[in-house]
C-alpha cells in the first residue's frame, strides 16, 4: 500500500461510522489497496484458458473509495470520488500497471457528490471509455455521455445490479465468477462487518432494505463498498446475517 496526498472533503454521502484511511497509515490522506482474483476455465473443457485475471485496488479518498478493477491489460474505475479524486485514481491504474487510456469503462454506482465528484475529469483522461450510471440517477448527474443502467446488463465482465433505496437508481456491480461485489452505498462496512446504507442519507430506507434483501440471495466472498474498508472473507454471509436483521 501507499499514500496519495489529498485533503479530505466532506459530502453528502459520509457517514458515521468511523472509516477513514486504510488500516496502518496514520493520516486521512488516500490510500491504495489491491487485490487479485483468479477466474477458473469452464468446469470440464482442460483445453480452455483461464478467464483474465481479476485484479481490483481501492483508492481510498479518506471518508470514500472509488475502486479500479483490471482484466489483463484494461480497466473499469468505479466511482469518481469527490472533485479533484481523478489524481489519485490515475496513481491507482499507475499502481496496476496501467493508464488512463486502458480504462474502457467508469461505472457511477450513484448520483450522491462524494461518488461522481471527479467524473468530468476521469472522462477527459479516459478517452476511450464508456459511462454508465443508474437511469433514474441520471437527471441528478446531468453529464453528456453517461448510458443508462436499469440493472441486468454485463458490462466488463461485470453484471449490474439494480439497488435502489439509497438513491433511486443506485447501482450494485457483481462478478460472479471472482466473488465480488462492488456494493456503492446500497452496503457499508465497518468493524469487518457490513451495514446496510446511512439512514441520513438514504431516499428510501425501505426500498434500501429491500435491496440489501436481494444482495443476500448471492454468492460472493468479498464486498468492496463506498464507504468502510474491503470484507474479504465470507461477505455474503455477513449480508445474510444483516439482512435478517432487517
Amino acid at each position: 500500500a501507499f499514500a496519495v496526498f489529498a485533503p479530505v472533503v466532506l459530502a453528502a454521502c459520509a457517514d458515521d461510522t468511523g472509516n477513514g484511511a486504510t488500516p496502518g497509515t496514520t493520516s486521512t490522506t488516500s490510500s491504495t489497496t489491491s487485490s487479485t482474483t483468479t477466474s477458473s476455465a469452464a468446469p470440464g473443457d482442460d483445453a480452455a484458458d483461464p478467464a483474465p485475471r481479476l485484479r481490483w485496488a481501492r483508492t481510498d479518498h479518506g471518508f470514500v473509495s472509488s475502486y479500479v478493477l483490471v482484466r489483463g491489460t484494461e480497466a473499469a474505475i468505479v466511482d469518481t470520488g469527490v472533485a479533484g479524486s481523478a489524481g489519485d485514481i490515475g496513481d491507482t491504474l499507475t499502481s496496476m500497471g496501467l493508464t488512463y487510456a486502458d480504462v474502457r469503462h467508469v461505472i457511477l454506482t450513484h448520483h450522491h457528490p462524494d461518488h461522481i465528484g471527479s467524473i468530468d475529469d476521469v472522462l477527459a483522461m479516459a478517452e476511450g471509455a464508456a459511462a454508465h450510471a443508474g437511469a433514474e440517477d441520471l437527471d441528478e448527474i446531468a453529464r453528456d455521455r453517461i448510458d443508462a443502467l436499469v440493472g441486468g446488463e454485463e458490462i466488463f465482465g461485470l453484471e449490474m445490479l439494480a439497488t435502489p433505496g439509497h438513491t433511486e437508481g443506485h447501482i450494485s456491480v457483481i462478478d460472479h465468477d471472482a466473488g465480488i461485489l462492488v456494493a456503492g452505498d446500497a452496503l457499508n462496512t465497518f468493524d469487518g462487518g457490513v451495514q446496510g446504507p446511512n439512514p441520513d442519507f438514504t431516499a428510501d430506507l425501505d426500498v434500501a432494505n429491500d435491496s440489501v434483501r436481494r444482495l443476500a440471495e448471492l454468492s460472493f466472498n468479498t464486498v468492496l463498498a463506498g464507504h468502510g474498508d474491503p470484507v474479504e472473507q465470507m461477505a455474503d454471509t455477513a449480508v445474510r446475517d444483516l439482512a435478517a436483521a432487517l
